[in-house]
């Protein structure tokens, strides 16, 4: 069994930004194309649409049982899920024709609170699926099992991908500093004002848009 990321960027994947009202306090989710079937990828593989639907309705079961499916902002090098770059839950995933469609709620933890920020100062972030699965000699996936969905950054090119948020936020300067800040608004909303100057200067940096 092979570790498989396959990534989707924000354009290509339809990908919307979207605010619901739930008891008077705003939640952000993203919604969109998270695996893309039956066509050769970037990556040179093929997601045979039943071996995505299959992998879709295995992660609903998960969901039906109560089980919690987190997603990090930006890829780890395993599968485990890592709880101190959490940043996302994911709430449901469908099949549109031969994709795999899903939406995911942003979470009011530190990484959650970075991603909502870049995502309100109009950085398109994308998504990946992580998962498991085997490659044939063709590229065809067999046995393939979604272990998330990841928010990633928006690559330039097809086949490059910039350096990572979670790897340029703490090489940069000042970088500790945002996700200090980013801690301290989950627990204090005017903190969120800081945060969001910090993250601008993180975007310039960065020129992920």
């Amino acid at each position: 069994m092979n570790i498989l990321y396959e990534y989707m960027n924000y354009d290509r994947g339809h990908l919307e930004l979207l605010s619901e009202d739930k008891n008077g306090r705003k939640e952000l989710f993203m919604k969109g194309i998270f695996v893309q079937g039956d066509v050769r990828n970037q990556n040179q593989r093929v997601y045979p649409v039943q071996e995505i639907a299959k992998a879709v309705t295995d992660l609903n079961e998960k969901l039906k049982k109560g089980e919690s499916v987190l997603g990090e902002l930006d890829h780890p090098e395993e599968l485990s899920i890592n709880l101190d770059r959490v940043s996302h839950l994911i709430t449901e995933m469908w099949m549109d024709g031969a994709n795999g469609n899903g939406k995911l709620k942003l979470l009011n933890t530190p990484m959650g609170k970075i991603a909502q920020s870049l995502l309100e100062s109009g950085v398109k972030l994308g998504v990946s699926s992580r998962g498991s699965g085997n490659v044939g000699g063709n590229g065809e996936v067999s046995d393939f099992n979604i272990v998330t969905v990841d928010i990633v950054a928006q690559p330039s090119a097809p086949a490059a991908y910039p350096k990572t948020i979670y790897e340029s936020l703490y090489n940069m300067r000042g970088g500790a500093q945002i996700h200090t800040l980013a801690s301290q608004a989950t627990q204090d909303p005017s903190a969120g004002k800081y945060l969001h100057k910090d993250i601008v200067k993180f975007i310039r940096e960065l020129k992920l848009k």
